[in-house]
């Protein structure tokens, strides 16, 4: 229930920022007044019929998912792509509702006033949302399988980085020395799996090890409605630049042989 008031309001404070940047630019660039030769009523009905389309564009980057780190350069494009493409859908629309232009540099002051006030406002709001979804009980406790660096490593980063996905348990295959890792309890090998479900009521397990028991827990998360997620790492890819993408519309993960800038874009 939190995730979904606090994804509805991400959503609702979004439109509003657009509307009240594009607002914030007319004033900039008019002043501080009414203007009789280009209405704001007309520039803000405009402005609000935009935005529910700027929303829907920004959600096709999935910049609303929860577990999205919004302080990346990648998230930041993002952004900007939005904003164009809300600019370019604000011209069309008052083009054809009024057959008129406006100025330009308001155009541009409105792309950048869009652009820097959404991406303050995620970063703040993703500060906000991962506190309010780790507050006890968690909204997504986590179950860790496999005892191993890389696990150490996920574990360390979640808890650092307050990740909503928040680690309450750990179960390895072969049995683990370690009694608890970073404050996780070890709670011992793969029998105690349904146990561990069901007690810690867990939404999502991120496999770490014991690649021959992938059928078994990803069986177990689907009769759960358990979001299931495996570290490259278990296939022995930790080059740390794969990505999942699609053939012929079916997933596979890609690893490029080659390092090159143009690989962030294309």
């Amino acid at each position: 229930m939190r995730s979904r008031v606090l994804l509805w309001i991400w959503l609702a404070c979004d439109m509003a920022l657009f509307v009240g940047s594009y607002a914030l630019a007319y004033f900039l660039r008019v002043g501080w007044i009414f203007s009789t030769d280009f209405p704001f009523d007309r520039f803000l009905t405009t402005a609000l019929l935009v935005a529910p389309f700027w929303l829907v564009v920004l959600a096709t980057t999935r910049t609303f998912h929860l577990t999205r780190n919004q302080r990346t350069l990648r998230n930041a494009a993002y952004i900007v792509y939005a904003a164009l493409v809300g600019v370019a859908l604000f011209v069309l629309t008052y083009y054809f509702r009024y057959t008129t232009f406006f100025s330009r540099l308001l155009l541009l002051e409105a792309l950048m006033l869009s652009t820097v006030i959404t991406l303050a406002w995620h970063v703040v709001f993703q500060t906000l949302q991962r506190r309010i979804l780790l507050w006890d009980p968690p909204r997504f406790p986590t179950l860790i399988i496999g005892v191993t660096r890389e696990s150490k490593r996920l574990i360390t980063m979640l808890q650092q980085r307050h990740n909503p996905l928040h680690p309450v348990a750990i179960l390895d295959g072969r049995g683990a020395n370690e009694k608890e890792i970073s404050g996780v309890p070890v709670l011992g090998k793969l029998n105690k799996l349904e146990e561990t479900l069901e007690n810690y009521r867990i939404t999502h397990l991120i496999q770490c090890s014991d690649l021959e028991q992938s059928m078994n827990l990803l069986s177990a998360c689907r009769q759960r409605q358990i979001t299931y997620l495996l570290l490259p790492s278990l296939l022995g890819i930790v080059e740390r630049d794969e990505r999942v993408e699609s053939l012929e519309g079916l997933p596979v993960t890609m690893v490029s042989p080659q390092r090159h800038w143009w690989n962030w874009f294309f």
